[in-house]
Formats: structure tokens, sequence, C-alpha cells
């Protein structure tokens, strides 16, 4: 993270004003902090093979691994903050290009379960209309064994049998399309103070 300084300044034995940096700026240095509880929050909640995707250091790794499993009490709390000082000190850019590598393909991930669940809902209420659209848009599809899954639906229903049929479908129809099974990030997590007020000065830098 970069840090915002303010400056003060003096003129030198030549008449010359020179600048310097009196100390980091505060604000900047919380705000600063803000941004990355909030990012290991976000690491803290992905799965461990994405959390190994991101190549992080040792004692990083070690420390997001130990805290995805903790309940959100104070323990965790000081964990993120012990993280939050640790990824301040290394180069986050390769890790921020990971990250949305990741959240890109999931984002796509998530439109493909979205149409396979349109399409499931569609031939359920549609019958055979809803069915020749989807054969028409994919004809290799296998229309005895969707018939027989839309019977089996029917029947499941009108007896308040379990959806046993319609969860089949879901797989079918996933296949059909291709889609593959991602781990699917969580909605991004308001950070609770983002003034970074949890962070009373600088000392909690080096404290992590």
């Amino acid at each position: 993270m970069s840090e915002e300084h303010d400056y003060e300044y003096e003129y030198n034995d030549k008449g010359e004003i020179v600048y310097y940096a009196v100390r980091p700026n505060k604000t900047q240095i919380k705000k600063d902090m803000a941004v990355l509880f909030a990012l290991s929050e976000e690491i803290s909640e992905l799965s461990a093979a994405q959390v190994k995707q991101l190549e992080l250091p040792d004692n990083i790794h070690k420390a997001i691994v130990e805290v995805s499993g903790m309940p959100h009490k104070g323990a965790r709390k000081r964990l993120l903050k012990f993280i939050t000082g640790q990824l301040n000190k290394i180069d986050l850019e390769p890790v921020l290009e990971k990250l949305a590598r990741m959240k890109n393909k999931s984002a796509h991930a998530v439109r493909e379960h979205h149409r396979v669940e349109r399409w499931r809902d569609k031939l359920i209420a549609g019958g055979n209309d809803a069915l020749t659209e989807l054969l028409n848009e994919q004809p290799h599809a296998d229309r005895q064994q969707l018939r027989q899954l839309l019977r089996n639906i029917q029947k499941e229903t009108e007896t308040a049998k379990p959806p046993k049929s319609s969860r089949l479908l879901y797989r079918y129809l996933k296949d059909l399309f291709k889609v593959e099974d991602e781990s699917e990030f969580e909605d991004d997590q308001e950070f609770e103070d983002q003034d970074g007020s949890d962070f009373e000065d600088e000392d909690d830098l080096e404290n992590g």
C-alpha cells in the first residue's frame, strides 16, 4: 500500500525551499488498512483450492486456512488483523490479478448455472413446446430421456414425492450445456467500518 505523507518545508542556505515528509498521513494509513482488512476477509471466504491458487507466502496461507474455520468472534478478528499486517508487507498486484481472474471465472459459472436453472424450470412448466425449443437449440439432446424425466417430475409432483427427477433433469442439462462445477464466491462483504476505525494508528501495521 502506498503511503500519503504530510509535507513541511524550510529554506536552505541558498534561500531555496526544501520540502520533506514529516510522517505518513494517519487518515490514509487507516483507509489502506481498511481496504487490506476487507481483502483479508474476502480471501478467508475462498475455498482451500482457491487460496492455494493465490500462492501466498506460507505464514499468510496458514493464517488464512486457520481463520476460515473460526467463528466470527474476537479471536478471528485478531487473526484477520495479523493477516492484514502481513498483506501490507508483500506485493499485492499478483494476488489481486489472480483474485480478479477467479471472480470473472466464477461469475461466468454462476451465469451458466442460472441458464441451466431457467431451462429446467421452462421445461417443467412448458411441456412439449419448451422441449421442442430446447431440441432446436441443442439438437444432440436426448429427446427420449428428457421426456422420461419430465414424466417422472410430473408424477413426483402429483404424489408429493421428493423432487429426485427434477435434480436429475438439472444434472442432465448441466452436462448438456457443458457447465463446469465452480466454487462460487459469496457476495462482496461490506466492510463494517469503511474509515478504518478498527485501526487506531500505524502500530497495527507493525503488530502484523
